[in-house]
């Protein structure tokens, strides 16, 4: 059974959540600021499902102090629709969000899709991939750079685990999209949603052999991960 965290303030939307999720098979727990958030027992949640208004610390704040202490899946509620708010989540480590008022239906099952996304690989997944000095293990869910394991969020990772599966070949940002968030987006979405989430893999990979940059743009297309040189 998994364990979900839910953080909101609303007691009567963190109830009715919380009955729907349990019917479908989920442990539950509610806490209703950021600050019980972070002294939550982390370790034994499976997800976390935050929401962005709350008093006193906001939802991108508590994500911040928690991406210091855990990598829990994150999945952020919004209820001023502002595309900024997406791409803010993502950049500082959220693995999705929903919009509020929040589909029951539809949380359910991007709460299932992070957690296909963050429990393995099926078949012939598993395997490491090396591409010049970068490592990258399915089976665990870790990368590294020579000796150096890098901190990736759960949409970092898959977004550089199918470019390595895919060196050398332009990738389109669709494509990037569903690999990375399990769904499709709009054009608009998954171009800046995959944008926001290159630039952070590309900060974090570093520079490569003779500085030379390993994920290139192509131009209203997607992006390459290059080939190492001979």
């Amino acid at each position: 059974m998994h364990r979900v965290l839910l953080v909101d303030d609303d007691v009567g939307f963190t109830d009715m959540v919380r009955e729907f999720l349990q019917l479908e098979g989920f442990a539950v727990d509610a806490v209703h600021d950021g600050s019980a958030c972070l002294r939550s027992d982390l370790g034994n949640m499976d997800l976390v499902v935050l929401d962005v208004m709350l008093p006193e610390l906001s939802g991108f704040e508590v994500l911040k102090r928690l991406r210091q202490i855990s990598s829990v899946p994150v999945i952020m509620l919004t209820a001023r629709g502002e595309e900024v708010d997406r791409i803010v989540g993502l950049e500082i480590g959220a693995d999705d969000y929903v919009p509020k008022p929040v589909n029951s239906r539809e949380l359910i099952a991007r709460i299932r899709a992070v957690l296909r996304r963050t429990s393995g690989r099926g078949a012939g997944q598993t395997g490491d991939i090396t591409v010049g000095e970068i490592r990258l293990s399915a089976a665990s869910r870790n990368a590294w750079v020579d000796e150096q394991k890098l901190d990736l969020t759960s949409a970092e990772f898959n977004l550089l685990e199918h470019m390595l599966r895919n060196v050398g070949r332009v990738v389109p940002r669709e494509e990037l999209s569903a690999a990375a968030f399990g769904r499709q987006l709009s054009v608009m979405a998954a171009d800046r949603n995959v944008d926001t989430l290159v630039s952070k893999v590309r900060r974090k990979l570093g520079p490569g052999a003779d500085d030379d940059q390993r994920i290139k743009t192509v131009r209203n297309v997607g992006y390459i991960y290059a080939l190492p040189s001979a």
